[in-house]
């Protein structure tokens, strides 16, 4: 982001499906994510999300895809589901072009901003794959916190990726939201 504009934050509907497919594949596979500094293209080939997981995400109840726009044009999204007196974050993505400018620093920021006051969530929960350290470190400095907790991978699922390695794993993260 290299302007000091602000997005314009909405929630997702299901004509901006493609477009959301798209954004979250650009961000972090393939050769086009590699522009980027999220991309999972050395440990994960394949699919990062298809239209039918980020339909089923748009129309959730009780979960919101918030859409961040600039000049009308999509550049950042997250998926944010209410469970209970928590939230879980996921599908977190960003332009790969408007990546390292603080854009996902504001998006996270409503993301949370919104799980306090719309839901009255005390705490923000995701999953991170351990072996993108340069990740956790970003959410760590945004007040989140590792917690030790490991969900293996989904081997053989492809709607999650095809892995280039053998060891992956998801680490869960927390952030107090009060």
């Amino acid at each position: 982001m290299q302007t000091h504009q602000l997005p314009a934050f909405r929630s997702a509907t299901a004509d901006d499906v493609a477009d959301l497919v798209a954004l979250v594949e650009s961000a972090y596979r393939g050769d086009a994510s590699r522009s980027g500094w999220t991309t999972e293209a050395d440990l994960l080939e394949g699919q990062r999300t298809d239209p039918d997981g980020v339909a089923a995400v748009v129309a959730a109840p009780g979960g919101r895809m918030l859409v961040a726009e600039l000049d009308g044009v999509i550049v950042s999204c997250c998926q944010l589901e209410h469970r209970g007196d928590h939230a879980y974050f996921g599908m977190f993505a960003v332009r790969p072009g408007q990546q390292g400018g603080g854009l996902g620093k504001v998006v996270m920021a409503e993301a949370e901003r919104f799980a306090r006051e719309e839901w009255g969530a005390t705490e923000m929960r995701m999953s991170v794959i351990t072996q993108r350290e340069d990740l956790i470190a970003f959410y760590v400095r945004r007040g989140y916190r590792r917690t030790g907790d490991l969900t293996p991978f989904p081997y053989g699922d492809e709607r999650f990726g095809l892995p280039r390695r053998d060891d992956l794993a998801f680490e869960s993260l927390v952030k107090p939201l009060v």
